[in-house]
């Protein structure tokens, strides 16, 4: 095992050069966030992907309790049939953030959303190609919220900083971040048009930093995630 995570490590380092995410400070209330309030959000940068009809921006800001995460995704028939925490959402339509606070490129968090605002929160030990995760990993105190639209559906998450302490490897010392730190991150967005009956036909699985393999879990594609003042 320890092997295999230098090996890890090192190809972690290897990784091209790649755009970054600016995550603003905000003053705003969390209710405001959650609510997905436009005036609120607005000092967030936006990254957009996936091509029509299923667009999807992202957006995050933070403040000294904790991280505010926005998923816009354009869909004229969001569907989900899965109910419990931790159910495998992967396997429908979700969107997704992968969080790399040490840079190591293993045991980073992985949050899912689905359009009924279920919530997957996992621990990955190992990545690709012989990916481990922990489900039994969950965030304390995590909020959460779904709004459906004209034009789809948005996903906000509240992540405080308290939760992520329990990842191996993170310390005290690293939460809050301080202006300057950077992370590593992904964003990523599942769409499935043909519906339960047939999710896998026409499936779109779409990585903001493209992983150039099957799997999402690729930490040689993740970019910086960078905390502004």
């Amino acid at each position: 095992m320890k092997k295999l995570l230098v090996v890890f490590a090192l190809a972690f380092a290897a990784q091209a050069a790649g755009p970054s995410y600016a995550v603003h400070r905000t003053a705003a209330s969390k209710a405001s966030l959650l609510a997905a309030d436009q005036a609120s959000w607005k000092p967030a940068q936006v990254i957009t992907w996936v091509p029509a009809p299923y667009q999807t921006r992202f957006r995050a800001l933070w403040n000294e309790t904790g991280l505010y995460v926005r998923f816009d995704s354009d869909d004229t028939n969001p569907w989900s049939t899965m109910k419990k925490r931790d159910d495998h959402l992967w396997e429908e339509e979700v969107v997704e953030i992968f969080l790399d606070i040490t840079g190591k490129g293993y045991d980073y968090a992985e949050f899912e959303v689905s359009p009924a605002n279920v919530i997957c929160d996992v621990r990955m030990a190992r990545p690709a190609p012989n990916p481990s995760s922990d489900l039994t990993w969950n965030m304390e105190n995590l909020e959460s919220n779904v709004i459906r639209n004209e034009k789809g559906w948005i996903a906000l998450l509240y992540l405080p900083w308290d939760g992520f302490k329990t990842l191996p490897g993170v310390t005290a010392a690293d939460l809050p971040p301080k202006p300057g730190k950077a992370w590593r991150f992904n964003v990523f967005r599942i769409k499935r048009p043909n519906g339960p009956k047939d999710p896998q036909t026409g499936a779109v699985l779409a990585a903001w930093a493209p992983t150039g393999q099957r799997s999402f879990h690729v930490p040689s594609a993740f970019r910086e995630f960078v905390f502004r003042p």
